[in-house]
C-alpha cells in the first residue's frame, strides 16, 4: 500500500511565485495614479494646431517615459457637414454682430476653418472622424515624475497643442489608455475632436526613426538606423540660434563629429573659423584649400591688440538687449569701445596690475592714440593696420613719462610690467602690426575655412594663453559681425583654455558673442571635455549661459562628477545618463531645441579622407 505524503502548507509557500501572480497594487487620486511602485498621471489633448507637419503625431508618441493612446472613429459625413454648416452660419452671425475686434476675428477664423473642412469632405470626398489622444507620463519616484511631466507639457506646447490633466477621472482615464480595457465613453466625449483622416494618417503616430528638417544636410543616424537631417540655420519654434555645444571625454569622437559638421557647413558655403589648440585641423584646412595661420605672431599671424577694430551696431530695436557690454550705448565710438577690450586684455596679461597702474595705463593709451592721430571722432574704417601703434610705442611713451612726471614711480613700475610685451619674451606674440587680415585674401574667394593654430601657446603660462585667446576672439568677432548676410561659424576647440576665474570679463565677452551671433548670421561652437569647467561658483553665471544658449547640444561619453553635473544641468533621464556613461565612440545624445535623440555618427569614407590624420580618427 503506497503511503500518502503529507506536506505542511508553510513548506509549499513560494513568495516569488506569489509576487508574480498577485495583481499589482493600484491607487487613484484626483489628478494622479499609482501602478505598483510607479507614479503616473493621465493627460488629454484638448486642442490641436491649425496646421500640422508630416509625422506630427510621432513627436507626441515618442516623448520619453510616457504612454500614449490614440483613438480614431469615422463619423457619417452628411450629418457632420450639416452640423458644420450650421456652425459656420452661426459664427458668421457672431462676426457680423461682434462689437470688439478680437471676438469678430475669432468668429471669422472659426467660420473659415469650418468652410475648409466642408470643402475637404464634400468636394474632395475625404473621410473625417473623431480623434482622441491621451498621454500618461510615468516614473518611479516623485522627483523624476515631475521632470517627466514638465518635459511632456513642454514638448506638447512647442507643437502648439494644449494638454491638461483629466481631474477626478484618473481611473477611467487609465482604463481608456490601457489595452486591457475597452475605450471609455466618458473620456472619449471629453477628448474627441473632429479631424480629417489625412491629418491622422499623415501624423504617422508609430514612426520613431530619424529626424528630418526637410532641408539641410546629413548629420547622423539614430538608433534605428534612420537618417538625422538637420538644417542648423533654421529659425522658428524652439530654435532661435545656430550655436553648438559639444562635450565629452577624450577619445569618444568629438573631433570626428565637429570635422563632419565643418565639412557639411563648408559645402553649404558657410565661412568657417577654427581656433585650434592641438593642431588637429591643419590637414582638413589644407585639403579644403583654406588658410592655415600660426596665430602666435609671426609674419602672417600677428594680431595687434592696439589696433582699433570697427564695432558692429545692432538694430535700434535690439540695442537694449544683447550688447557686448551692459553700458554700451549707441553714442559710443569705436575707440571708446576698444578701450574696454584693452582693459580686459591687460587684466588677463597682468593679473597683478593695481588700480593706480590701470588708471595711468589708460591715460597713456589715450595719449598714444592721439600721437597717431586717432581720437574719439576718428572713423576707424578709413584706417589700415599700419596706422595703429604697437606695444614698443606704448613702452617708450611710458618710459618718457617715468622720467618727467611727478608720479614717476608709478610710470616706472608700469614700464617694468610692459617690458616683456614690448621688448622681452612676449613681444613676438603681440608687438607688431596686424598681418592676419591681409592674409585672408577674401576677394579671390579663399578663406572659406580659416584655422588659427595656437599649438605653440600650450607650453606658455596660463595668463599668456588666456590673453592671446581673448585677442583672437576679438578678431574673430570682427569677422563674424562684418557682414550680416554671410554665414560664419566659429569653432572654439578646447574652450576651457579661454576661462579665467580671476578675470571673468573674458568669459562674459565669449557669452555675449554667443548671444549676439544670431543677429549677424553667425554661430559659435563650444567644444570641451568637462561641463564642470564652466560651472565653478565664481563664473557659473557666465559659464552656464554658454551651455544653455546653444540650440544644438551634442553630449558624448562621460562619467563621474561631470556626468552628475551634466544630468542636473540638462535634466537627463536614467536612460540618457546610461548612454553617456557607456562612452561608446561616435555615440551621443543630440538635443535639437526641445527634441532629444540618441545618435551615432556614421561618417562617409570620403569625409574621413578630408579629415586627415591629426586627431579625429
Amino acid at each position: 500500500m503506497r503511503k500518502r505524503q503529507i506536506v505542511k502548507k508553510s513548506e509549499i509557500s513560494n513568495n516569488a511565485l506569489l509576487n508574480v501572480i498577485t495583481p499589482i497594487g493600484m491607487g487613484f487620486s484626483k489628478n494622479s495614479l499609482s501602478v505598483g511602485e510607479n507614479i503616473g498621471k493621465v493627460y488629454g489633448l484638448i486642442r490641436y494646431p491649425q496646421k500640422v507637419e508630416v509625422e506630427w503625431l510621432s513627436r507626441i508618441t515618442n516623448i520619453p517615459s510616457t504612454i500614449v493612446s490614440i483613438g480614431w472613429r469615422p463619423v457619417d459625413n452628411a450629418t457632420l457637414i450639416n452640423a458644420i454648416s450650421r456652425s459656420v452660419v452661426q459664427q458668421r452671425g457672431l462676426a457680423d454682430g461682434a462689437k470688439d475686434p478680437l471676438s469678430r476675428q475669432r468668429a471669422e477664423k472659426a467660420a473659415d476653418d469650418g468652410e475648409k473642412i466642408i470643402m475637404q469632405i464634400d468636394r474632395e470626398g475625404e473621410t473625417v472622424g473623431l480623434m482622441s489622444v491621451s498621454v500618461m507620463p510615468i516614473a518611479k519616484d516623485e522627483k523624476t515624475f515631475k521632470k517627466v511631466c514638465r518635459r511632456a507639457e513642454s514638448m506638447v506646447s512647442v507643437m502648439k497643442c494644449k494638454m491638461r490633466v483629466i481631474p477626478n477621472l484618473q481611473k477611467e482615464s487609465f482604463q481608456h489608455i490601457s489595452p486591457s480595457f475597452p475605450t471609455n465613453a466618458k473620456i472619449e466625449s471629453i477628448l474627441q475632436k473632429i479631424v480629417p483622416i489625412s491629418t491622422f494618417v499623415g501624423g504617422f503616430p508609430f514612426a520613431s526613426s530619424g529626424f528630418n528638417d526637410g532641408e539641410g544636410y546629413y548629420f547622423a543616424q539614430d538608433t534605428s538606423g534612420g537618417l538625422v537631417i538637420v538644417d542648423t540655420w533654421r529659425r522658428g519654434g524652439d530654435r532661435t540660434n545656430s550655436n553648438f555645444v559639444i562635450m565629452g571625454n577624450s577619445g569618444v569622437g568629438k573631433s570626428t563629429a565637429i570635422k563632419h559638421i565643418i565639412l557639411s557647413e563648408f559645402m553649404k558655403g558657410t565661412k568657417i573659423l577654427v581656433v585650434d589648440p592641438e593642431s588637429e585641423y591643419k590637414d582638413l584646412c589644407f585639403h579644403l584649400n583654406g588658410d592655415w595661420i600660426n596665430a602666435v605672431g609671426g609674419s602672417t599671424g600677428m594680431i595687434n591688440p592696439l589696433q582699433v577694430r570697427p564695432s558692429p551696431r545692432d538694430d535700434e530695436q535690439e540695442k537694449e538687449t544683447d550688447c557686448l557690454y551692459q553700458d554700451e550705448g549707441y553714442g559710443m565710438n569705436d575707440l571708446a569701445l576698444h578701450m574696454k577690450n584693452l582693459e580686459i586684455f591687460f587684466n588677463l596679461y597682468i593679473p597683478s596690475i593695481t588700480d593706480m597702474q590701470r588708471a595711468v595705463l589708460k591715460k597713456c593709451l589715450i595719449e598714444l592714440y592721439k600721437d597717431f592721430d586717432i581720437t574719439w571722432e576718428t572713423d576707424i574704417n578709413l584706417l589700415n593696420a599700419k596706422d595703429f601703434p604697437v606695444f614698443s610705442d606704448l613702452y617708450q611713451l611710458v618710459q618718457k613719462k617715468a622720467e618727467k612726471e611727478m608720479e614717476h614711480q608709478v610710470y616706472a613700475d608700469l614700464a617694468l610690467l610692459l617690458y616683456d610685451i614690448a621688448e622681452g619674451s612676449d613681444n613676438f606674440i603681440w608687438n607688431g602690426k596686424s598681418s592676419i587680415k591681409d592674409h585672408l585674401n577674401e576677394d579671390k574667394g579663399n578663406g572659406s575655412i580659416i584655422v588659427l593654430d595656437t599649438n605653440a601657446l600650450q607650453e606658455t603660462s596660463d595668463h599668456i594663453k588666456r590673453t592671446q585667446y581673448f585677442n583672437i576672439l576679438t578678431w574673430c568677432w570682427e569677422q563674424m559681425s562684418r557682414n550680416r548676410e554671410k554665414r560664419v561659424l566659429l569653432i572654439c576647440d578646447e574652450a576651457y583654455l579661454m576661462i579665467d576665474q580671476k578675470v571673468p570679463q573674458s568669459l562674459v565677452y565669449l557669452r555675449n558673442v554667443m548671444k549676439r551671433a544670431r543677429k549677424y548670421e553667425g554661430a559659435l561652437a563650444i567644444i570641451s571635455h568637462s561641463i564642470v569647467d564652466f560651472l565653478s561658483e565664481s563664473i557659473k553665471q557666465y559659464g552656464q549661459a554658454l551651455l544653455d544658449i546653444p540650440c544644438y547640444k551634442i553630449l558624448m561619453g562621460t562619467d563621474g562628477k561631470n556626468l552628475k553635473e551634466t544630468a542636473d544641468l540638462y535634466d537627463l533621464t536614467e536612460a540618457e545618463q546610461e548612454l553617456l556613461l557607456a562612452r561608446k565612440r561616435g555615440h551621443a545624445l543630440f538635443m535639437v531645441g526641445a527634441k532629444r535623440l540618441h545618435i551615432h555618427f556614421e561618417i562617409p569614407e570620403y569625409k574621413m579622407y578630408y579629415m586627415g590624420k591629426a586627431g579625429g580618427r
